[in-house]
C-alpha cells in the first residue's frame, strides 16, 4: 500500500474510488499537496470570527467541494452541513460554533494524514 493510500484509508475516505477518477496516484498525490496549499479552512476561519456570513458561506462551500473532489468524505459531510447552515446568509454566524469544530477536527486529520504520507 502506498503512503497515500494510507493516508486515505486513515481518513476513512475511499482510495480506490479518487484514483479511478483523476486516473492515476501520481495525480493524486499533486492534487493533495495543492489540498494543503489551499486557504479556504483558513479563510473560513477568519470569516467566521468575523462574523462575515457571506465569506464564511463561500469560503465552507469552496472546502466542500474540495473535499468532495478529493474523495475527503470524511471533511466534506461536515464542511456541507456548515455551507448548507450558512446558505441562507443569516444575519450572523450564530450556532454554527459546533459546525465548524466538526469542520476543523476533520480538516485537522485530513491535512495530518496528508502531510505524513507526502
Amino acid at each position: 500500500m502506498s503512503e497515500i493510500q494510507d493516508a486515505y484509508e486513515k481518513i476513512g475516505a475511499d482510495y480506490n474510488d479518487v484514483v479511478r477518477r483523476l486516473t492515476s496516484e501520481a495525480l493524486v498525490v499533486r492534487f493533495a499537496g495543492k489540498f494543503l496549499q489551499d486557504n479556504s479552512f483558513e479563510n473560513l476561519r477568519t470569516a467566521l470570527a468575523n462574523n462575515d456570513v457571506n465569506g464564511a458561506f463561500l469560503a465552507s462551500h469552496t472546502l466542500k467541494g474540495i473535499a468532495q473532489n478529493m474523495g475527503f468524505s470524511n471533511l466534506f459531510e461536515p464542511s456541507n452541513a456548515l455551507a448548507e447552515f450558512l446558505r441562507p446568509i443569516p444575519e450572523t454566524a450564530a450556532g454554527s460554533e459546533e459546525l465548524f469544530a466538526a469542520v476543523e477536527a476533520e480538516y485537522n486529520k485530513t491535512t495530518e494524514a496528508i502531510r505524513a504520507a507526502l
